[in-house]
């Protein structure tokens, strides 16, 4: 059905529950009712879809930055010791660990034991491995939790899950719920960004899409090299006031076209963009322009070395954007599945850890420092964690059964540890933590309710949990 043909039958329907009785004219009210709260201020259809809004609860944190490791970083390899693989090293898996099904087909593999050498550190001794020794010295700023599991076996889904809540595409992301509930706390840049590694994404923009939320509020992905976002620079031959004529010329024409058509969503979001773009042609260059930061603060992220300065940059850049107001930024460390590791774990993971041990560090010492970590939620994990069984004699298959994340700042009580895995870290044991409690935490950090945070789509008030999600919360009391 065309949208004016969908406004017809709208209004036919309308006429017909208005001239009846009874349980029609009921539903109808509550219908008006619905969308009269969507057209208010605040509502999807406000003129400004992206005004900031009052959380539902005192928040503690303002922004989130996450730290994304695409591909499955290995629990038991960074953050989750197992002596017993030890023990078993070169054995297949106990019978009492039941059937294993697994992405590769591995689970008669024999069992793998770590090759890291371990330490605790901090007064909360939180144990790491050597592979993470600089992001190690931040353990008291730390809640790690060690008994999370997901849905999904293979990376599209899973990262899809971790962005989402579903291993199916079309849902909005976390990014895209932020913005829904707390609109942008800058008007002049955006309020969701995205920051690949080297690679693009796994599953691409459908992690960072507003799904079924109105377009508006779907992520912008910036680019590795060269300008972040394409075009915003205007044609030499174009001025400045020129720009603004042209800019209020199409938004006249397109509220025009856009008068009798309230449920196309991207029409809006067109004339939001456009606006939106008019603004950061301003305040962007300012933002991303990192030759402002001190030799000292870009040493602090590793930008001076090799390995270290491509992820570097992008937490550098995370930390510039949350300094500005931006609610929510997502940095993916090895996009593309860069962390999976079915062969050469030592290889694998040794590069990766590289990459981002430094950077990370450097973005929790630089937040401190500065005073925003209190307020700035940070979030570190992948979409699932690795076998203790081999694969290829060297490698870690898929597992969503027990991973590990940890969170800083943004009013997380630091130095704890959530949950435990079995023995070998193939299941979470105590306190499971599955993907919807975790995004349950992070906006009730933000001081959004999931179960308050809706959003009608076909007859149904969807929320960001699904019918699931409970609060971690040991996170945060």
């Amino acid at each position: 059905m065309k949208p004016n043909e969908h406004s017809r039958a709208l209004r036919s329907r309308r006429d017909f529950l208005l001239r009846g009785t009874g349980l029609g004219g009921l539903a109808l009210s509550s219908l008006l009712s619905a969308e009269a709260a969507l057209a208010a201020p605040g509502g999807a259809n406000a003129v400004n879809p992206l005004a900031s809004k009052p959380p539902h609860h005192a928040p503690t944190a303002k922004s989130v930055i996450w730290l994304f490791m695409e591909g499955g970083p290995s629990h038991i390899d960074l953050f989750d010791p197992k002596p017993a693989l030890e023990r078993l090293a070169g054995q297949p898996v106990p019978p009492s660990y039941g059937k294993i099904v697994t992405a590769m087909g591995t689970a008669n593999n024999t069992l793998m034991p770590s090759k890291r050498k371990w330490k605790q550190y901090g007064q909360s001794g939180l144990w790491v491995s050597d592979w993470y020794s600089h992001m190690a010295k931040h353990a008291d700023d730390l809640t790690l939790l060690r008994s999370c599991w997901a849905d999904g076996l293979n990376h599209v889904g899973s990262v899809c899950q971790m962005n989402t809540g579903s291993i199916l595409g079309g849902r909005p992301s976390m990014g895209a719920w932020t913005q829904y509930g707390l609109g942008a706390a800058n008007q002049d840049l955006p309020a969701f960004v995205v920051l690949a590694d080297e690679k693009p994404v796994t599953g691409g923009p459908k992690n960072w899409s507003s799904g079924f939320l109105p377009a508006t509020y779907q992520g912008t992905l910036f680019r590795r090299d060269g300008a972040p976002i394409l075009y915003l620079d205007n044609p030499e031959s174009v001025s400045a006031k020129q720009q603004r004529s042209k800019l209020d010329l199409i938004a006249t024409l397109n509220r025009q076209f856009a008068a009798d058509k309230p449920e196309d969503t991207d029409l809006q979001a067109r004339l939001n963009s456009y606006e939106l773009a008019y603004r950061m042609q301003a305040a962007a260059p300012e933002a991303v322009d990192l030759s402002k930061e001190s030799d000292e603060t870009k040493r602090l992220y590793g930008i001076d070395e090799p390995h270290t300065a491509k992820y570097g940059t992008n937490l550098l850049l995370a930390r510039r954007l949350v300094e500005r107001g931006v609610r929510f930024v997502e940095a993916y460390s090895g996009s593309g599945s860069m962390w999976d590791s079915h062969t050469d774990m030592e290889g694998n993971h040794g590069k990766m850890c590289r990459s981002s041990d430094k950077p990370i560090a450097g973005l929790l010492s630089d937040l401190k420092a500065r005073g925003l970590l209190d307020e700035t939620l940070v979030v570190w994990g992948g979409e699932f964690g690795r076998t203790a069984f081999n694969e290829a004699g060297d490698g870690r298959d898929h597992n969503p059964w027990s991973f590990s994340m940890w969170m800083a700042g943004g009013g997380v009580k630091p130095g704890q540890t959530i949950g435990t895995t079995d023995e070998i870290g193939l299941r979470a044991v105590d306190r499971p933590i599955h993907v919807h409690d975790i995004h349950a935490t992070i906006l009730h950090l933000l001081g959004l309710n999931h179960l308050q945070l809706t959003y009608l789509h076909n007859g149904r008030s969807e929320r960001p949990t699904l019918v699931a999600g409970n609060l971690i919360q040991e996170i945060y009391s």
